[in-house]
Parts: C-alpha cells; structure tokens; sequence
C-alpha cells in the first residue's frame, strides 16, 4: 500500500475523538483537502467509492461504521437492553463484517491511490474487547475472522494507542452529554481492556504487519491542548521518519 493509515484506540472515553480531531486540523491548516467519515455518514447511508471523493488528499474513517451493518451494530448490538443479548460470537461476526466491506470497499482503494487514513478504532478493538465479551471467545478464533484476518494483513502504518487510568475514562463517560448507553461502559470491564491494551502480544500481532505503535498517555494533570500537541508531535516524528527511511 502506498498512502499513510494513522489508526487512534483505546478504552471508551480516552480520547480518541480529540487525537483523531486534532491530525484532521493540523492537515487542514497545511492546505490538504479532507473528507470526514463521521460527518458523511451523518447524511449517508453507506461506504462512499473511491472514485466518488478522489479530490480528497486525507480521510477520517471510525469503526464500527455508522453505515449498514455498522449502523444495526451501533443501534441494537451494543447497546444495554433488558429484554435482548446478543452473543460474544454474533458481535464478533458482525463486526468483522463491517470491517471487511469497509476495507475492500473504501481503506485498501485509498491507500493504493496514495490517501491518507485517520481512523478512530478498528481490528485492535475487536482483539482487546470481543474476547472477554459475554461469554469466552478465543483470541486465535477472532484474528481467523474473514475480516479481522483482512484488517491484519492490511495493518495501519502508524497504530497510537491512548493510556488513561480506566476511573477517569468512566468518569468522562458520565460526563459526556450524548450518552451511549453501550455495553462496555462498566468499570471492572474497562479495567480488564485497559490491561489488555498493554499486552505484549498487541506488539506481536501489529509489528509483524510493519505497523508502529506509540501510547499516548492521556492522564490528567494533561489537559486537552496537552494531547493535541502531543499527538501532532507523534505524527510529525512519524513522518520525518518515513521520510528518512525513503531517502537510505
């Protein structure tokens, strides 16, 4: 793949909005041309082409999408409901799905056209959350997924990885005045993703992709302007190296 895809993860409430805000702006202001996914979907029901916004020079993308399968995700698989559970496994599918169409459809075509990619979440989410979901799914069993297997050979360049303490996280999330209602918000439960953020083998399964990995740490007494300079930091480190290793 030719072009740059910058993914941003976490635990829910660490942050990953204001990074993924801040590289759109920071491009924006040298003049790059950038189409917001999370502002098309607003409007559209679907993964636009390629060839329909190859004007763009930077996209911003988010998992799951808020689009067809990712719209029923979203809406009715993740959220807390008394009357309805869904299984580990059919979540797993659904969201391996989802990033299958979003990858052959959009990301991949992208790429090769030389793109850029900002994108909120994506295959590490699924590794990190969906094994501990519900009832237990193995690992291996979730990277053999038609779609998480796809998302791993097509591994992002650069993979930044948000640290906050899991209290503050919950904290922020009760904060917030849009809420989600998701499955995932409960304490003990962020504990355990948090943790699992930091395993060894998270480097294992991306570096062997070619993919670097950078945590952010997010933790107060850091302020916002705090994480907005210091994720422009990493990006400019990132591509000065890219730049360097062109040029040996």
């Amino acid at each position: 793949m030719k072009g740059t895809f910058v993914m941003i993860d976490g635990v829910d409430g660490s942050g990953k909005g204001t990074v993924t805000t801040a590289l759109r702006r920071y491009e924006e202001k040298k003049g790059k041309r950038v189409l917001d996914l999370r502002e098309y979907w607003k409007e559209h029901n679907n993964i636009p082409e390629i060839e329909e916004v190859k004007e763009h020079d930077i996209f911003v993308s988010y998992e799951p999408t808020s689009s067809m399968i990712g719209k029923v995700i979203r809406e009715e698989l993740i959220r807390k409901n008394k009357q309805r559970k869904y299984s580990g496994l059919s979540t797993a599918q659904a969201f391996a799905l989802d990033r299958e169409i979003l990858y052959k459809k959009f990301l991949v075509p992208a790429m090769q056209a030389g793109k850029t990619i900002f994108q909120e979440r994506g295959v590490i989410s699924s590794l990190v959350y969906q094994p501990i979901q519900l009832e237990q799914i193995s690992l291996m069993d979730i990277m053999k997924l038609p779609g998480n297997s796809f998302a791993i050979k097509n591994a992002p360049s650069l993979l930044i990885i948000i640290d906050l303490d899991p209290d503050i996280a919950l904290k922020r999330l009760k904060e917030r005045k849009k809420q989600d209602n998701a499955i995932f918000e409960e304490i003990l439960f962020l504990r355990r993703i948090a943790a699992r953020y930091k395993s060894d083998w998270i480097q294992k399964v991306f570096e062997k992709g070619g993919t670097k990995i950078v945590y952010l740490n997010t933790n107060p007494p850091a302020t916002v302007e705090d994480t907005e300079r210091k994720v422009i930091e990493i990006w400019e480190k990132f591509n000065n190296e890219s730049t360097l290793v062109k040029h040996i």
